[in-house]
């Protein structure tokens, strides 16, 4: 539908949503924003994809957290020293951290200060199997009782392993400090009842309608001025569904932020090169930097029986279509195309500048394909490449393009669960995927290459499998030289692109819309929400 007919004829129907909305009179600053996919719970133990992280951010504080720069910053910690040999980590913790009030702690007003034994209480709870919890991972490198709180203001973590990337980790949700008194309390039903350390706490929330999130008085950061953060009163998070609905009530007002954009608009707000619209940029401000998602086709590279087994098609497949003019006009240049590697641009590791990767060639996709045998295709098997019907357009730009040289692709498109179901259990030979990173580090990149990590048990969807790479792999994970590191991910790359497990489809680019009268939002490229400074005038 016409973005410009569906306005016209929205007006009515999204006025319905007003009585749900937030005053802001008595000059209240409430920053409001929607959540089309829902949030699934406010614990943080299960923080594991972004609506979840940005809400439960808001509400919870860990050891350290990440800036804008994508560096270790302090948080409930306020500073950490690091052994020699990269094993134990000590944490002193800040003295003036307190709960959110919560009548638990005594009566209606009490709260209590966070001491080291709550960090060991919270990071023994999400090793516990009862839990559950989706962050078990990312302890995986710590020894076996390699927490301790040896007094209130000191923490311990000690490694099995060196690990370079251990703080990264703690900057994630899932190692946020919660009361013992309130999670034994409500046992599971702690995602109804969040109570932590953040910059609001938790007032309401009807699922698939509205949470809001009240400013927390007792914070305990303050800005460069010495006045308490945040500034804002508090937080609304809506739910339409709709992409186009929720798009109507940002451009009305009713929205003060706006993440990405859904393909139903694109071309509505940004031009072809990926600007503001005139009609746009007088009232909205956007902000774009690097993600950390790469986008890309994987092989499965075990299936000896396959034409794609042969690393001169794979490399052909990615020689065959022109990423810039994808970017141009399948994306509105929104992203950079991914012709340097599986590591993402933002990312130490990231090289613009490299000798591997592909870019559009078919002259040498055509000889490559004549040398496996299959001259102008001749021969070659259909190959069938599944995808979701959210990359449905790329997929079928890709099998225009690849038909050109010889190639004929078929498009399988599969729910997304199903899509998943059948990468981690090694039924689909060619598939589309992206890898969002888990933390700041190209490590998390290459681990999907890793032997050891073949999936169902781990990250290796491709079946990669290849000596030199895993004695990088291992070296890299012990060397506490980034310059030295660095340069290990870039061999460990060029590695992955020679072979070719993957095709590289793009770097994702983060896209913030925000209104006029608002300020301070803070991001990084894991696409955090810091609303910690945001001030909104009314």
């Amino acid at each position: 539908m016409n973005i410009r007919v569906f306005i016209l004829i929205s007006i009515v129907a999204t006025s319905l949503l007003a009585c749900h909305r937030p005053t802001e009179g008595d000059g209240k600053m409430i920053f409001r924003y929607n959540e089309s996919a829902g949030i699934a719970t406010l614990d943080p133990a299960f923080a594991k994809d972004q609506a979840i992280i940005w809400a439960t951010s808001q509400i919870f504080n860990g050891l350290v957290r990440l800036d804008t720069n994508l560096a270790v910053e302090p948080a409930i910690a306020k500073e950490w020293t690091i052994s020699d040999d990269g094993l134990t980590y000590t944490f002193t913790l800040r003295n003036d951290v307190c709960f959110h009030k919560n009548h638990l702690f005594g009566t209606a007003d009490s709260t209590r200060h966070v001491v080291a034994s709550d960090f060991l209480y919270s990071f023994n709870r999400i090793l516990d199997p009862k839990v559950a919890s989706p962050g078990l991972w990312i302890f995986s490198h710590v020894a076996d009782n390699g927490f301790a709180a040896p007094d209130d203001t000191t923490f311990i973590v000690k490694l099995k392993e060196p690990f370079p990337p251990m703080l990264s980790l703690l900057s994630m949700p899932y190692c946020s400090v919660v009361p013992h008194e309130v999670v034994e309390h409500y046992g599971s039903d702690f995602r109804n009842h969040p109570c932590g350390t953040g910059p609001f706490f938790f007032q309401y929330w009807k699922e698939g309608v509205k949470l809001v999130l009240r400013k927390n008085p007792l914070y305990f950061e303050r800005d460069a001025d010495g006045t308490r953060l945040p500034y804002l009163d508090a937080i609304a998070v809506t739910f339409i569904i709709d992409k186009q609905t929720a798009f109507l009530e940002f451009v009305k007002g009713n929205l003060d932020f706006m993440n990405s954009l859904d393909a139903s608009y694109k071309d509505e707000i940004l031009t072809r090169t990926g600007q503001l619209k005139a009609k746009y940029a007088e009232k909205i401000d956007m902000v774009s930097i690097p993600f950390l998602n790469t986008e890309y086709l994987g092989f499965k590279m075990d299936n000896a029986s396959n034409a794609l087994s042969d690393r001169r098609i794979r490399q052909a497949i990615n020689y065959g279509f022109d990423r810039k003019k994808m970017m141009k006009y399948m994306r509105n240049n929104v992203g950079r195309p991914g012709c340097n590697g599986m590591i993402p641009c933002g990312l130490a590791g990231y090289d613009s500048t490299a000798n591997y990767g592909y870019d559009y060639n078919p002259k040498l996709a055509r000889q490559l394909l004549s040398e496996a045998g299959f001259p102008d295709g001749k021969g070659l098997p259909d190959i069938t490449l599944a995808t979701t019907s959210s990359y449905l357009d790329l997929c079928k730009y890709i099998q225009q393009q690849l038909s050109l040289i010889g190639v004929n692709i078929k498009v399988d498109v599969n729910p997304s669960a199903a899509l998943r179901e059948q990468i981690a259990q090694g039924k689909s030979n060619w598939f589309r995927g992206s890898w969002i990173a888990d933390y700041p580090d190209a490590e998390n990149y290459l681990t999907l290459f890793c032997s050891e990590n073949h999936s169902p048990t781990g990250p290796n969807y491709t079946h990669f499998s290849s000596p030199d790479f895993d004695r990088l792999y291992k070296s890299a994970l012990n060397e506490t030289d980034k310059e030295k590191r660095t340069l290990l991910y870039r061999a460990m790359d060029s590695i992955v692109m020679r072979e070719a497990p993957v095709i590289v489809l793009y770097y994702d680019q983060i896209l913030h819309f925000t209104h006029k009268n608002v300020s301070g939002l803070r991001t990084n490229a894991m696409n955090a929400l810091d609303l910690r400074y945001v001030k909104k005038k009314l």
